[in-house]
């Protein structure tokens, strides 16, 4: 017997219904990340919080750019998204936003990787000031390095005076900045930060490991030294928050920064390509990275978690008391 549809859905399919969805929970996420972290009441210092706010806007941006405005373009034609104008500047956000999520959490790794394993560096590197201009050099250098992509497409009509639509040009192909470029910014994000963050994290943990196993030593060479370890509890906690945070970003990526190598190992070796199929799902389990963080915080966090219970709990406790008063 013959059905007139497709019983599985296909990947579109998956992928129309999967980016509404995405934008809904990443807007409300992250948007939930910075109320909460800028009550300041997680039990988080002011670099770390600066940071981790930094990161739920850069990551919220992501989703506007990369998630809504790309699935609206892209399945609902012929609006003003469509002007040359428009969607040239589209284009080029949405590298812009994903770039400045990525070395956000470079930054944010770095930063922790200071404040456990260079204990003479902490002290001047890990504060407010540095992480406000810290931020504030990633941000605007990753959007200065995206301003090329703006000039990448012209229009396909001209009507009432108005350029329309997005094709690439010719020479994008032929060129050798624009090969350049493309290269120079595959490096940049995501194949660069993958590594550093591997090294740092592999550093911080032989950094972990080392001092632990002395601490441990002094104890039991201690007398009278109380089992417990305020400075390692509290070290424990920064590890386990940065090493999710990181974990995850490494994990939602490998997929994306291995189709990306297959694909330059087959235009350089003339091997057949990979799949589009299998790019896009890396591209889709990328996108996730931007909702994470939150779960993250909520799980790793006590203190942020009751924020956030707080927070839930807060239009249901404004009726009650409407209620009552009336």
């Amino acid at each position: 017997m013959k059905y007139p549809f497709n019983a599985l859905p296909t990947l579109a399919d998956v992928e129309f219904v999967y980016c509404p969805v995405l934008v809904v929970l990443g807007v409300s996420v992250n948007l939930l990340a910075i109320v909460i972290l800028s009550w300041r009441n997680c039990g988080l210092s002011r670099c770390i919080t600066f940071y981790l706010i930094a990161m739920a806007a850069a990551d919220f941006l992501v989703v506007i750019t990369d998630v809504m405005l790309r699935w609206l373009i892209m399945y609902f034609p012929v609006s003003f998204l469509d002007i040359t104008y428009v969607c040239s500047l589209v284009t080029m956000l949405i590298p812009a936003t994903t770039m400045n999520s990525v070395w956000l959490t470079i930054a944010f790794t770095f930063d922790r990787f200071v404040a456990i394993c260079c204990q003479k560096l902490k002290t001047k590197y890990c504060t407010e000031k540095t992480a406000v201009m810290v931020i504030a050099t990633v941000s605007v250098l990753s959007y200065i390095e995206s301003i090329p992509w703006y000039f990448k497409f012209q229009s396909k009509y001209i009507f009432n005076n108005l350029p329309w639509f997005c094709v690439i040009k010719p020479d994008y192909y032929t060129s050798i900045f624009w090969m350049t470029y493309a290269m120079f910014h595959r490096v940049l994000s995501p194949l660069l930060p993958f590594i550093i963050i591997l090294v740092l994290n592999t550093l911080t943990v032989r950094h972990v490991f080392i001092a632990s196993k002395a601490r441990r030593r002094l104890q039991k060479d201690s007398a009278g030294e109380k089992p417990s370890d305020p400075e390692m509890d509290k070290r424990r906690k920064s590890i386990i928050l940065l090493f999710t945070i990181s974990g995850s970003f490494i994990i939602l990526w490998t997929p994306y920064n291995i189709c990306f190598l297959c694909q330059r190992i087959a235009s350089l070796f003339d091997y057949p390509p990979l799949s589009p199929a299998a790019g896009t799902i890396a591209y889709l389990l990328q996108l996730l990275s931007t909702c994470t963080n939150t779960c993250i915080y909520t799980v790793t966090q006590t203190q942020f978690r009751e924020q956030l219970k707080a927070v839930v709990k807060l239009p249901f406790t404004l009726i009650l008391r409407s209620k009552q008063s009336m």
